[in-house]
C-alpha cells in the first residue's frame, strides 16, 4: 500500500465516529467554559480564545475515541483502524492543532507561532489518548 493510499485510509477511518454526539460534548464544554469565565470576572480580549479550544478538544476526543470504540460501520475501514492505531489517529490530531492555532490566533491575542506552540500540547494529548485506546483495543482483539 502506498503512503497516499495509507493517509486515504487514516482520513476516511475518521469518519467511523459518533461525530453528532461529539459536537454536543464540544459545545457543553466550551459553553460551560465561557459561563464559567463570564462568571469568575476573567474578562478579557480573548475570552473566547480558551473556552472554544477546550471545545475542539472535547470534540476531536469524543469523535476520535468513539469511533475507536464502535463496532459498526465500514468493516474494511475498523480493520484497518484496528491494525493502524497511531496512524488513525493522525487526522483528528492534525485538524486539532489547526483549528486550535487558528481559535488562539484570530479569537485571542496569541502571534501565529505562540498560537501554534500552544496547540501542539492539545494535539499531541489527542494523538496519545486515541492511540493508546486503538492499541489497547487491537491487543484486547488479538488475545
Amino acid at each position: 500500500m502506498s503512503r497516499s493510499e495509507s493517509r486515504q485510509l487514516a482520513v476516511a477511518s475518521a469518519t467511523l465516529g459518533p461525530w453528532k454526539t461529539a459536537a454536543g460534548v464540544g459545545a457543553v464544554v466550551g459553553g460551560a467554559a465561557l459561563g464559567i469565565d463570564l462568571i469568575t470576572g476573567h474578562w478579557s480580549t480573548d475570552i473566547l480564545a480558551g473556552p472554544v479550544g477546550l471545545a475542539l478538544f472535547f470534540f476531536f476526543l469524543v469523535g476520535t475515541v468513539g469511533g475507536r470504540m464502535r463496532e459498526h460501520g465500514d468493516r474494511r475501514l475498523q480493520r484497518w483502524a484496528e491494525a493502524h492505531p497511531w496512524e488513525s489517529a493522525l487526522p483528528a490530531a492534525g485538524a486539532l492543532l489547526v483549528l486550535n492555532t487558528l481559535a488562539l490566533t484570530l479569537l485571542g491575542s496569541w502571534g501565529l507561532f505562540g498560537a501554534l506552540f500552544t496547540s501542539l500540547l492539545p494535539a499531541g494529548l489527542l494523538l496519545v489518548v486515541a492511540g493508546v485506546v486503538g492499541s489497547v483495543k487491537r491487543a484486547r482483539k488479538s488475545s
